[in-house]
Protein backbone atom coordinates (compact mmCIF):
# COMPACT_ATOMS: atom_id res chain seq x y z
CA UNK A 1 0.00 0.00 0.00
CA UNK A 2 1.36 3.63 -0.92
CA UNK A 3 -0.25 6.89 0.16
CA UNK A 4 1.26 9.52 -1.95
CA UNK A 5 0.69 13.13 -2.53
CA UNK A 6 -1.99 12.96 -5.61
CA UNK A 7 -0.80 13.95 -9.17
CA UNK A 8 -4.46 15.78 -10.08
CA UNK A 9 -4.52 18.25 -6.72
CA UNK A 10 -1.45 19.53 -5.05
CA UNK A 11 -3.58 19.47 -1.92
CA UNK A 12 -4.98 15.79 -2.26
CA UNK A 13 -3.65 12.47 -1.44
CA UNK A 14 -2.96 9.10 -3.44
CA UNK A 15 -3.39 5.57 -1.78
CA UNK A 16 -2.96 2.79 -3.85
CA UNK A 17 -3.26 -0.80 -2.48
CA UNK A 18 -3.42 -3.78 -4.52
CA UNK A 19 -4.45 -7.66 -3.96
CA UNK A 20 -4.22 -10.71 -5.82
CA UNK A 21 -7.19 -13.26 -5.53
CA UNK A 22 -7.59 -16.91 -6.63
CA UNK A 23 -11.18 -16.30 -8.04
CA UNK A 24 -12.32 -15.34 -11.70
CA UNK A 25 -13.00 -11.37 -12.29
CA UNK A 26 -16.65 -11.82 -13.48
CA UNK A 27 -17.38 -13.64 -9.93
CA UNK A 28 -15.12 -10.80 -8.30
CA UNK A 29 -16.85 -8.01 -9.82
CA UNK A 30 -19.88 -9.79 -9.16
CA UNK A 31 -19.24 -9.23 -5.43
CA UNK A 32 -18.79 -5.71 -5.88
CA UNK A 33 -21.92 -5.29 -7.53
CA UNK A 34 -23.97 -6.36 -4.31
CA UNK A 35 -23.40 -3.07 -2.28
CA UNK A 36 -24.35 -5.26 1.39
CA UNK A 37 -20.83 -6.73 0.55
CA UNK A 38 -19.17 -3.50 1.49
CA UNK A 39 -20.62 -3.92 5.20
CA UNK A 40 -18.64 -7.12 5.07
CA UNK A 41 -15.50 -5.37 3.84
CA UNK A 42 -15.21 -2.45 6.47
CA UNK A 43 -13.89 -2.81 9.95
CA UNK A 44 -16.25 -3.47 12.44
CA UNK A 45 -14.90 -0.06 14.57
CA UNK A 46 -16.44 2.10 12.28
CA UNK A 47 -20.05 0.90 12.71
CA UNK A 48 -20.36 1.25 9.14
CA UNK A 49 -24.72 0.89 7.52
CA UNK A 50 -25.68 1.54 3.94
CA UNK A 51 -29.03 3.75 4.77
CA UNK A 52 -30.40 3.36 0.88
CA UNK A 53 -33.15 0.45 1.14
CA UNK A 54 -31.82 -2.27 -0.92
CA UNK A 55 -31.06 -4.29 -3.27
CA UNK A 56 -29.49 -1.62 -4.98
CA UNK A 57 -29.65 -1.61 -8.69
CA UNK A 58 -25.51 -0.72 -9.46
CA UNK A 59 -24.74 1.32 -12.46
CA UNK A 60 -23.60 4.46 -12.94
CA UNK A 61 -25.10 7.28 -11.15
CA UNK A 62 -26.42 5.06 -8.28
CA UNK A 63 -26.59 6.97 -5.26
CA UNK A 64 -26.00 5.34 -1.72
CA UNK A 65 -26.40 6.34 1.31
CA UNK A 66 -23.98 5.62 4.44
CA UNK A 67 -23.83 6.20 8.30
CA UNK A 68 -20.52 5.40 9.46
CA UNK A 69 -18.28 6.60 13.01
CA UNK A 70 -14.89 7.80 12.56
CA UNK A 71 -13.51 8.15 16.12
CA UNK A 72 -16.57 7.71 17.58
CA UNK A 73 -18.74 11.08 16.01
CA UNK A 74 -21.18 9.74 13.63
CA UNK A 75 -21.17 10.62 10.08
CA UNK A 76 -23.34 10.47 7.03
CA UNK A 77 -21.58 10.00 3.45
CA UNK A 78 -23.22 9.46 -0.05
CA UNK A 79 -21.71 8.10 -2.40
CA UNK A 80 -22.29 8.16 -6.28
CA UNK A 81 -21.19 5.69 -8.59
CA UNK A 82 -19.32 8.04 -11.54
CA UNK A 83 -18.42 4.74 -14.03
CA UNK A 84 -19.57 1.26 -14.52
CA UNK A 85 -17.52 -1.19 -16.21
CA UNK A 86 -18.18 -4.10 -15.42
CA UNK A 87 -15.93 -6.72 -15.22
CA UNK A 88 -12.94 -4.26 -15.42
CA UNK A 89 -14.08 -1.69 -13.45
CA UNK A 90 -15.95 1.15 -11.39
CA UNK A 91 -15.43 4.22 -9.40
CA UNK A 92 -17.34 6.06 -7.05
CA UNK A 93 -17.19 9.62 -5.63
CA UNK A 94 -18.36 10.84 -2.34
CA UNK A 95 -20.95 13.57 -2.91
CA UNK A 96 -21.43 14.45 1.09
CA UNK A 97 -19.00 12.96 3.71
CA UNK A 98 -15.94 13.05 5.76
CA UNK A 99 -13.31 14.61 2.60
CA UNK A 100 -13.50 17.50 0.82
CA UNK A 101 -12.99 15.32 -1.86
CA UNK A 102 -13.18 11.50 -2.64
CA UNK A 103 -12.50 9.24 -5.75
CA UNK A 104 -11.95 5.48 -5.16
CA UNK A 105 -11.34 3.51 -8.28
CA UNK A 106 -11.72 -0.18 -8.28
CA UNK A 107 -10.45 -2.43 -11.12
CA UNK A 108 -10.14 -6.08 -11.62
CA UNK A 109 -7.30 -7.52 -13.82
CA UNK A 110 -7.03 -10.82 -15.06
CA UNK A 111 -3.80 -12.75 -14.51
CA UNK A 112 -2.45 -16.48 -14.20
CA UNK A 113 -4.40 -17.79 -11.20
CA UNK A 114 -7.62 -15.47 -10.53
CA UNK A 115 -8.11 -11.63 -10.82
CA UNK A 116 -5.55 -8.35 -9.25
CA UNK A 117 -8.03 -6.32 -7.57
CA UNK A 118 -7.08 -2.28 -7.20
CA UNK A 119 -7.95 0.00 -5.49
CA UNK A 120 -6.93 3.62 -5.95
CA UNK A 121 -8.49 6.41 -4.07
CA UNK A 122 -7.57 10.04 -4.67
CA UNK A 123 -8.67 12.09 -1.94
CA UNK A 124 -8.10 15.38 0.13
CA UNK A 125 -8.64 15.55 3.89
CA UNK A 126 -11.07 18.14 5.92
CA UNK A 127 -8.20 19.70 7.94
CA UNK A 128 -5.81 19.23 5.00
CA UNK A 129 -2.10 18.13 5.71
CA UNK A 130 -2.58 18.58 9.85
CA UNK A 131 -5.30 16.02 9.94
CA UNK A 132 -3.65 14.04 7.09
CA UNK A 133 -0.52 13.53 9.10
CA UNK A 134 -2.11 12.84 12.71
CA UNK A 135 -4.84 10.72 12.08
CA UNK A 136 -6.11 10.21 7.86
CA UNK A 137 -2.99 8.12 6.34
CA UNK A 138 -3.00 5.92 9.86
CA UNK A 139 -7.05 5.39 9.29
CA UNK A 140 -6.92 4.40 5.75
CA UNK A 141 -3.44 2.38 6.32
CA UNK A 142 -5.96 0.32 8.43
CA UNK A 143 -9.13 0.31 6.40
CA UNK A 144 -7.18 -0.20 3.38
CA UNK A 145 -5.25 -2.88 5.37
CA UNK A 146 -8.55 -4.42 7.46
CA UNK A 147 -10.13 -4.73 4.00
CA UNK A 148 -7.16 -6.50 2.06
CA UNK A 149 -7.57 -9.14 4.82
CA UNK A 150 -11.13 -9.50 4.58
CA UNK A 151 -10.98 -10.14 1.13
CA UNK A 152 -8.27 -13.06 1.05
CA UNK A 153 -10.14 -14.59 3.83
CA UNK A 154 -13.44 -14.90 1.68
CA UNK A 155 -12.04 -15.70 -1.68
CA UNK A 156 -8.15 -17.04 -0.63
CA UNK A 157 -5.35 -15.96 -1.06
CA UNK A 158 -3.59 -16.17 -4.67
CA UNK A 159 -0.64 -19.11 -5.05
CA UNK A 160 3.18 -17.32 -5.54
Amino acid sequence: MTIDRCPTDPRGYRLATEVTLPVDRSELFEFFADASNLEALTPPWLHFRILTPGPIAMGAGTLIDYRLRIHGVPLSWRTRIAVWEPPVRFVDEQLRGPYRYWRHEHSFEAVTGGTLMRDVVEYSPRGGALAQWLVVRRDLQRVFGYRGQAMQQRFGAAAE
